[in-house]
C-alpha cells in the first residue's frame, strides 16, 4: 500500500490536474526536437521568446505545462497564476550506447531549484526497458533516489518512460517489437509506480501502426491500469494528432488519468 500524499505533494498535483482531478497538461519541454522545428538561424533569444508567447496563449486552455529550464524559463514566468507548472529534470537525449541508455542529468539544476521556483511538479524522463539487467537496476536506483529527493522538498514527481529495443538487430517500429511492446510498457508501469514516483507519463501500449483493433488497444490500456500502483498519463509521442485523440479515449476509458501531450499538438 502507497503512503499517504504529504501536503505539498497533493496541493501539487492538484495544481496539474483538473477539478474531477484529471490531466489535461501541455508538454513543451522539447529542445533538441524543438530547435529543429525552428529556422536554422534563429537564435536562443528568439527560441525563448516563441516558447513563452505559445504558452502564454494555450497555458488557459489546459490544467498545467510541462516546460525546460533552458527554453522554457521565460515561458514559465508568462503562464497564469492558476496554472500547474511542470519542471524537467533531465538533460534532453541520453547517456550511453543506444542497447544500454542511461539518465543525462542537467548540470546544475536539481529537485530543490525547481522547488525554490515555484513549479507544482519535477517531471524526469529516463530510457526504460525491464529486461536490460543491470542498466534497468541502475535506472531504478536512480529513480529511486529522486523520488526521495522530491519526497524531501514534498513535491510531486512524475516519471516518463521511453521504450526501447535492447536488440541492436531488432528496431523499435518493427513488427517484433511491437509484439512486445504491451508488455513492455505493463512491465515499466509497475516496476516504476512501486519506486515512489507519483504519476507514470507512459506511451500508448500498443504501437497502432501495427495494430488498428480499438478492442486491442482498450484492453492492453486495461492491463496498464491494473499494473501500475499510481495514476497514468498518456504521452503522445509524436504520432499525428488524429491518432492521438484516439488514443486518449481508449486509455481514459480504461483507467489513465489525462494526458501529457506535445509533439503530436505541435504537428
Amino acid at each position: 500500500m502507497r503512503d499517504m500524499l504529504t501536503p505539498g505533494k497533493w496541493r501539487g498535483l492538484k495544481a496539474c490536474s483538473s477539478d474531477s482531478y484529471t490531466f489535461s497538461i501541455l508538454a513543451f519541454d522539447q529542445r533538441g526536437n524543438y530547435r529543429i522545428m525552428l529556422p536554422e538561424d534563429a537564435t536562443f533569444a528568439q527560441a525563448s521568446q516563441i516558447k513563452a508567447e505559445v504558452v502564454s496563449i494555450l497555458a488557459p486552455q489546459v490544467t498545467a505545462v510541462l516546460l525546460d529550464p533552458v527554453y522554457g524559463l521565460d515561458a514559465a514566468l508568462a503562464m497564469p497564476g492558476g496554472r500547474g507548472l511542470l519542471m524537467a529534470l533531465e538533460k534532453t537525449g541520453y547517456a550511453g550506447s543506444p542497447q544500454e541508455r542511461r539518465i543525462d542529468f542537467i548540470p546544475g539544476w536539481d529537485v530543490g531549484m525547481i522547488r525554490a521556483m515555484g513549479a507544482s511538479a519535477v517531471k524526469l524522463l529516463v530510457y526504460y526497458h525491464p529486461d536490460a539487467g543491470a542498466i534497468t537496476d541502475e535506472i531504478d536506483g536512480t529513480i529511486m533516489h529522486v523520488a526521495a529527493e522530491c519526497r524531501s522538498q514534498d513535491i510531486p514527481l512524475f516519471v516518463e518512460p521511453l521504450s526501447y529495443s535492447i536488440n541492436a538487430g531488432v528496431k523499435a517500429d518493427s513488427a517484433e517489437f511491437a509484439a512486445d511492446r504491451p508488455r513492455i510498457v505493463r512491465e515499466t508501469a509497475y516496476r516504476l509506480s512501486r519506486l515512489g514516483v507519483d504519476v507514470l507519463k507512459l506511451e500508448f501500449p500498443v504501437n497502432v501502426a501495427h495494430d488498428a483493433d480499438e478492442s486491442v488497444w482498450r484492453s492492453t490500456c486495461e492491463a496498464v491500469s491494473k499494473a501500475s500502483s499510481v495514476p497514468w498519463t498518456l504521452l503522445s509521442a509524436g504520432v499525428n494528432f488524429d491518432a492521438y485523440t484516439r488514443q486518449v479515449t481508449v486509455a481514459c476509458k480504461a483507467g489513465a488519468s489525462g494526458f501529457v501531450g506535445g509533439r503530436a499538438i505541435w504537428k
